[in-house]
Parts: C-alpha cells; sequence; structure tokens
C-alpha cells in the first residue's frame, strides 16, 4: 500500500505545524508577544486547512463563542454596578 499525494501533503503540513509551534514558543520565550500572534494565525490556517474547515465555519463557531459570553459580560457589568453603589468602608466621625 504505497502512501497518496494527500497523505505526503498532510504528513508535511504537520511536520510545518510542528517547527511553527517551536517557532511560537520561542518567540514568546523571548517576549516577542506580537510575532507570536502571527504565528499563531498561520498555525491557526494551517490547522483549518488540515482539519478540512472553511471560513464560514470558522465564522460560524466565533459567533457562536461570542453569544456565549454576552451573560458572563452582563454579569460582570453588573457586579461593577453593584460595586459602585456600596457604601464606603470608612465613615468620617466628627
Amino acid at each position: 500500500m504505497g502512501s497518496t499525494p494527500v497523505a505526503n501533503s498532510d504528513e508535511n503540513l504537520l511536520s510545518v505545524l510542528a517547527k511553527l509551534e517551536e517557532c511560537r514558543s520561542s518567540l514568546l520565550a523571548g517576549g516577542n508577544r506580537e510575532t507570536a500572534e502571527l504565528v499563531s494565525v498561520v498555525i491557526l490556517e494551517l490547522r483549518m486547512k488540515l482539519n478540512e474547515i472553511d471560513d464560514s465555519e470558522l465564522k460560524a463557531l466565533c459567533e457562536a463563542m461570542t453569544k456565549g459570553k454576552e451573560p458572563t459580560e452582563k454579569l460582570r457589568d453588573l457586579k461593577s454596578a453593584q460595586s459602585q453603589r456600596r457604601r464606603p468602608l470608612l465613615r468620617l466621625v466628627k
């Protein structure tokens, strides 16, 4: 049973992906966060290609995750508003 061109291509992409992840780790360790984030975008793109995920599927996932965060954000805003209305812990006594 021989290797198919697709299998070889996937193996090559997996190898590149591993190297990119090493590069990202090195960049982060060296304090190059912005460059590491750019490498993360490339890693995401390769993972999407390997897993046959198209842009519309990624967009749908992001929208679903964003909707899931809204109640948390509202709760955080509510807590922030409540903390602003609290009485002061110390009161000036004359």
